[in-house]
């Protein structure tokens, strides 16, 4: 079995790297942001190797696959070298700073034959598939509204800092890139629908930080680093009207700077026979709303829900998984289509990235613009 190597190895890379090895697929090493934070990770995570830039990777024949990261500036160069040199490639949303972008990374990436996916990690909660599936049977009729949020608070101070903070590294957007993808995508897999177009308010609430001069790593509190204040431009929260193309409608709220919520999606989606709501602060559960009779309380039990959704549950009912075996789910899915000979994609890939990329990007126009901008 080949290795995988892992570039980036704050917060997501480390769960990219926990993953991994649950499946039994060893790391050989690993790329941060400088060598001395590359030799401090390799370290804490007992990596063979210390890679001392992309290229390195990209020549290593030991490995196959690469799992990218990084911050969300360097995706493109770094998955178009990665591409060339013949690895396959997992790459954290977004795939790339714009559509235009990423639809050459998709090319690149199919005339290749490589493997590609994309981290829409949250759809791989069971009762994600699970209520994918009750659509996808008909059990709520044709999908007619949804509305869903995404809320957290880690950015909720002036005094709280990250690199996606910083638009050089993590481009024009910053919540509906960083999140708001996340409860898009997610909706929109489970629903089977399309966006059509959207209307959207960008809002930056906190409009000066306080930047620390050190690096401060994810969903973490700096108290001692010297700061200097930096007026910001990227969006804290937003509200976003969505069209679909079979005719619903969607309303859809986020925002990093909603004290008490740490990390809450959720959503309901209405047909014209039920809804069903999640919220994956309690993923064991699945609500399904009836007109007629009572409602319903799905529970994630691998010997009851569908086989589709079952297969991202890897403990019995009652045993509570959550954010880590998302990723799990997600990767056992693209190391079984590298394996295979007759390859089957059931896990989202670069061709959902540019999708997710086109939304956003209308999304950014139509804040601007103040107005319902159509989907390229």
């Amino acid at each position: 079995m080949s290795a995988a190597a892992v570039i980036g190895t704050g917060f997501i890379g480390t769960v990219h790297i926990e993953a991994i090895r649950r499946m039994g697929v060893p790391v050989k090493g690993a790329l941060a942001g400088s060598t001395t934070s590359t030799k401090s990770a390799s370290d804490r995570l007992h990596l063979q190797h210390s890679y001392k830039d992309v290229a390195e990777i990209a020549s290593d024949k030991d490995v196959n696959i690469v799992h990218v990261t990084s911050p969300n500036a360097l995706h493109f160069e770094q998955v178009t070298t990665l591409l060339n040199s013949g690895k396959h490639v997992i790459c954290e949303k977004p795939l790339a700073l714009t559509a235009k972008e990423g639809e050459e990374l998709l090319r690149l990436a199919e005339s290749k034959g490589l493997i590609h996916a994309l981290c829409f990690n949250t759809r791989f909660y069971p009762m994600v598939h699970e209520a994918k599936n009750l659509v996808k049977e008909g059990k709520i009729g044709a999908p007619t509204y949804v509305k869903g949020s995404y809320h957290q608070d880690w950015l909720l101070q002036a005094t709280d800092w990250n690199w996606r903070l910083e638009g050089e590294k993590a481009g024009e957007l910053r919540a509906i890139a960083d999140i708001g993808s996340h409860l898009i995508d997610q909706i929109s897999f489970v629903a089977g629908l399309e966006v059509e177009s959207v209307l959207a308010d960008l809002h930056t609430i906190v409009k000066e930080r306080q930047k620390p001069t050190g690096p401060v790593q994810t969903f973490t509190v700096d108290t001692t680093s010297k700061r200097k204040t930096v007026k910001m431009s990227s969006d804290d929260a937003a509200g976003v009207l969505i069209r679909y193309k079979n005719g619903a409608r969607g309303t859809v709220s986020i925002s990093q700077v909603s004290a008490g919520r740490k990390n809450n999606l959720s959503w309901e989606i209405s047909g014209t026979e039920s809804a069903i709501a999640y919220d994956s602060v309690e993923p064991e559960k699945l609500w399904i709303g009836h007109r007629g009779i009572p409602n319903e309380i799905s529970l994630k039990d691998p010997t009851t829900i569908s086989s589709d959704a079952a297969r991202n549950a890897f403990y019995p009912g009652g045993h509570i998984e959550g954010f880590g075996e998302t990723f799990r789910a997600l990767f056992e899915r693209v190391y079984s289509d590298i394996e295979s000979a007759n390859r089957k994609v059931d896990y989202p890939n670069f061709r959902d990235g540019v999708t997710s990329l086109r939304v956003t990007d209308a999304i950014a126009k139509s804040s601007k613009t103040q107005s319902w901008i159509k989907l390229d």
